[in-house]
């Protein structure tokens, strides 16, 4: 294989000219929003390899990090070429200046050419324009890697939310007329809304206290944005705390934090993250608090409550991919997001938060102590929690940490209570997310506690003999 240096590749020698790489790879992306440097290669396309300690790829990507600005998220890898031991280094951005060392520069050719004040302005001048959205550009998935299904029932919501005026076409037609197809390829946004498989991801925990010492329960969330959207409302709705206000005719069940605005702020924090960044989004339940992240730093221009006021513009990172979303009416009004949680929370007496990071955007609802409704716990239910924990404890493998296994015990005690449960009951049971309830599932079977019985779709888990004696001796 052949190197030649163009308007997307950089070739250095070694790590030893790692300041003029960094001021390539800001030209590179002022002009062409992506490309690669290689180390251990000579400028004439000659593999030479490069020396690589310990600390080698963390000191380039710790350089990459300090001295470009806005900040980037590389790819460093070494790499064989030739039998010699080399580096790669992938970068992309969708920002329209780029700083290295405080100075902006121009690729032409292959040459890195530091900008005049006036190039500076008219790049700057671009920044509304949005030439080179994340969404818009390109993806590696194919057309065939939509989820057709998904893609239909968001043509039929779209209609009846009288957003489109036509039925489904088609994929690809369907598809175009959305405005997600560029030349045939598949756009990001796309990939992100309707492929089952892409980057997409959000982080769930609870933790034990107010910091993030001891979580009891962790799980990360994949799939096209529409599944993530839902189970990561599900999650968080299951595991708040709700109060009980009776009337004439029916309880009312009232949720600690608004779930209009508790729904804005993910679907918010999906739309407007940062797609180039490789940290996934979070949503992170404190004793005193629930955080939605979103790896996508606010403007550093506007402030919050800007927005709140009603009185700014919305300034879209991803716009087709918000576009999108607003035709199905999972967004409301381009701009309203933060103003609508505030309102909502206002209304409900629940102090919201919303905080600018150096690495994202923060949304906090802080939590009130209320009174919750707990079954009776009989000192023979006591008795069976202990021997069905003592079960647990010795079948499951190591690393399961104490809250999971206080909730599997549980678990097996409403099963040999209930002679059976399908993994649906046991989500609405014990609050947790589908994922969760499958994990429970898979560590009580490999402990050899509980079976499936049944047909695929009708089939129940029921407890196995050995189960069964464990709790039948607390039963006497």
């Amino acid at each position: 294989m052949k190197f030649k240096e163009s308007e997307t590749l950089e070739l250095k020698k070694s790590t030893s000219e790692l300041k003029e790489g960094i001021i390539s790879i800001a030209s590179i992306l002022n002009k062409h929003k992506m490309g690669q440097l290689y180390f251990g290669i000579k400028n004439n396309g000659t593999v030479i390899g490069q020396q690589i300690g310990q600390d080698t790829i963390r000191d380039i990507s710790q350089a990459i990090s300090n001295h470009i600005k806005p900040m980037i998220f590389p790819r460093v890898e070494t790499v064989q070429l030739e039998g010699n031991d080399c580096i790669i280094v992938e970068f992309e951005g969708s920002e329209n200046l780029y700083y290295a060392y405080g100075k902006a520069y121009m690729r032409v050719g292959d040459e890195d050419r530091q900008m005049s004040p006036g190039q500076i302005e008219k790049q700057i001048l671009k920044k509304g324009e949005k030439l080179f959205p994340w969404d818009s550009q390109p993806s590696n998935a194919e057309p065939n890697d939509v989820n057709e299904e998904l893609l239909i029932d968001f043509t039929k919501k779209a209609n009846e939310a009288g957003r489109i005026d036509f039925e489904y076409l088609g994929l690809v037609p369907t598809l175009n007329k959305l405005g997600l197809l560029f030349d045939g390829k598949l756009s990001r946004a796309a990939e992100v809304l309707f492929c089952d498989n892409n980057q997409l991801e959000v982080q769930t925990a609870i933790f034990a206290g107010t910091d993030k010492l001891t979580f009891l329960d962790i799980n990360q969330l994949k799939g096209d944005l529409f599944h993530v959207l839902k189970e990561s409302e599900l999650y968080v709705k299951n595991h708040m705390k709700w109060s009980v206000k009776f009337g004439k005719l029916e309880r009312e069940e009232i949720p600690e934090i608004p779930v209009k605005a508790l729904r804005e702020a993910i679907v918010n924090s999906l739309c407007h993250r940062d797609y180039v960044n490789p940290k996934g989004n979070e949503i992170a339940i404190f004793k005193d608090r629930i955080e939605i992240y979103n790896p996508g730093q606010f403007p550093d221009e506007f402030e919050p409550e800007d927005f709140i006021k009603g009185e700014e513009r919305s300034i879209l990172r991803n716009p087709l991919l918000a576009s999108t979303l607003f035709l199905s009416k999972d967004i409301e009004r381009w701009g309203s997001g933060l103003k609508r949680i505030y309102d909502e929370c206002e209304s409900e007496g629940v102090r919201v938060e919303f905080k600018k990071l150096k690495t994202g955007f923060l949304v906090v609802f802080h939590r009130e102590e209320i009174e919750e409704v707990t079954p009776q716990v009989t000192p023979q239910i006591r008795k069976m929690l202990a021997i069905a924990y003592e079960g647990v404890n010795e079948g499951v493998r190591e690393g399961v940490n104490e809250g999971v296994k206080q909730r599997l015990a549980r678990e097996l005690v409403t099963i040999y209570r209930e002679k059976s449960i399908t993994r649906n009951m046991m989500e609405k049971t014990f609050g947790i997310s589908t994922a969760t309830a499958e994990r429970d599932i898979a560590l009580l079977k490999e402990a050899e506690l509980i079976l499936f019985e049944g047909a695929p779709k009708t089939g129940r888990y029921i407890l196995t003999e050995k189960g069964r004696k464990f709790l039948e001796a607390a039963d006497e």
